[in-house]
C-alpha cells in the first residue's frame, strides 16, 4: 500500500473546486480519530450566493480570508459545528466544507463521542465529521499545514477512481447558490455508504416540512 504523506499548502491555496475534488480520498485526522472524506463541497466566497463570505468580511467569517490550509469552523442550527478547509489565496475567502467520511483509524474514540452509531454513520454528515473529530469553535483558525498544525491531512493511499467521482447541488443551501445547474459544488464518491443523503435548502421564512 502506497505510503501517505501530508498535504502541503501549495495543495490548498487553489481554487476551491479543484481541492474539493482532489479531498475526495484524503485522510483528515484529530482527536485520535482519522476520517477518510468521501463528500466535500465548495465555496466560492464573493462569487458564490451560497458562501458565507458573499456579502464580505464579518467577525464570523474572518478566518476565511487568512491563509490556506486553515479550518474554518462554525456554529449551525443552535447545536451543531461545520468544519471547512480555507483554499484559494489569502484575501478571497473561499473554502470546502467537509460534509462526510469513513472512520479509518480510532474507532472506539469516534464510537465514543457518537455513542449508539453504526460505523457507517459516525461521521456522515458534516455535523458528525466534525463531533467524531473534536472539532469545535475553539478549533475555528486551526492551522492543518505547517510546524504549527494541530491536525493534519493525507493524500489518499488509494487514490480516487475518477469514474466514481459524482456532482451536484449542495446540500441544504437555499436561493440561486443552492442551484445545481450553475453551482453543481458538491463532490463525492459514488456508492460510498457514508455519503449523506441530499436535501435542498429551506428558504427563509418558509414553513417546516
Amino acid at each position: 500500500m502506497p505510503h501517505a504523506f501530508p498535504l502541503p499548502q501549495t495543495f490548498f491555496a487553489r481554487d476551491s473546486l479543484r481541492v474539493a475534488r482532489d479531498l475526495l480520498g484524503c485522510r483528515i485526522s484529530h482527536g485520535g480519530v482519522t476520517v477518510r472524506l468521501t463528500e466535500v463541497e465548495a465555496y466560492a466566497g464573493a462569487a458564490d450566493p451560497g458562501s458565507h463570505a458573499f456579502l464580505g468580511r464579518s467577525p464570523r467569517n474572518e478566518v476565511m480570508f487568512g491563509p490556506a490550509g486553515q479550518l474554518y469552523v462554525y456554529f449551525t442550527y443552535g447545536m451543531h459545528f461545520c468544519a471547512n478547509v480555507v483554499t484559494g489565496a489569502e484575501g478571497e475567502a473561499s473554502a470546502v466544507l467537509l460534509r462526510a467520511g469513513e472512520v479509518v483509524d480510532g474507532h472506539d474514540v469516534a464510537a465514543e463521542r457518537r455513542p449508539g452509531f453504526r460505523p457507517r454513520d459516525l461521521a456522515r454528515g458534516p455535523a458528525r465529521l466534525a463531533t467524531t473529530l473534536a472539532l469545535g469553535h475553539e478549533h475555528n483558525g486551526m492551522a492543518l499545514v505547517g510546524p504549527r498544525a494541530g491536525g493534519r491531512v493525507e493524500a489518499p493511499q488509494t487514490p480516487v477512481e475518477p469514474a466514481t467521482v459524482r456532482t451536484g447541488p449542495r446540500v441544504g443551501v437555499s436561493g440561486p447558490g443552492g442551484d445545481g445547474a450553475t453551482y453543481p459544488w458538491r463532490f463525492w464518491i459514488d456508492g460510498d455508504l457514508t455519503v449523506s443523503a441530499y436535501r435542498p435548502g429551506r428558504p427563509r421564512n418558509a414553513p417546516l416540512k
